[in-house]
């Protein structure tokens, strides 16, 4: 019986790692009565404002932003969530504010934005080092070829 092999795109060996994609910056804020989570792609901020006993939506609020000490003009979508458009990207450290005003309640939030650095692929991962290994391989056949060479001359010498 032959051993079976698998043939090109058959192959069922571990695959490369891909690389994590880059989070997006964001930031969380809870209080006793308020959960508001917020989302940076380029300089659009998505706002999420919530109920943190049961986390449904808090309707007909108004939101009051501050990033880095600088007020952010907040729109109210609907159903707890809003948008704003920041000048520039926030930097890292600059940590956001908001007053959550809704019926009688009113709330102060504070946040820490997490901002990661971007994730690189790296361009020799997922394989092999297949110049050392052939270069090792071809030194090894160079020593085969030598000895069997000197083995030759001893046996044809010997004769």
């Amino acid at each position: 019986m032959l051993p079976a092999h698998a043939g090109d795109g058959h192959d069922h060996g571990e695959a490369p790692a891909t690389p994590a994609g880059v989070a997006s910056p964001r930031f969380s804020a809870t209080s006793e009565t308020y959960e508001l989570v917020g989302i940076l792609n380029d300089r659009k901020l998505s706002l999420y404002l919530d109920h943190t006993a049961d986390n449904s939506p808090v309707k007909d609020a108004k939101l009051e932003l501050e990033i880095g000490g600088k007020a952010v003009a907040v729109t109210n979508i609907g159903g707890g969530e809003f948008e704003a458009t920041l000048a520039s990207e926030p930097q890292p450290g600059e940590s956001p504010t908001a007053t959550v005003l809704a019926g009688n309640n009113s709330d102060l939030l504070a946040a820490n934005l997490d901002i990661h650095p971007e994730v690189h692929a790296d361009k020799n991962s997922g394989g092999l080092p297949w110049k050392p290994i052939a270069g090792g391989a071809a030194v090894l056949l160079a020593l085969g070829a030598a000895l069997r060479m000197k083995r030759n001359r001893m046996v044809g010498g010997a004769a």
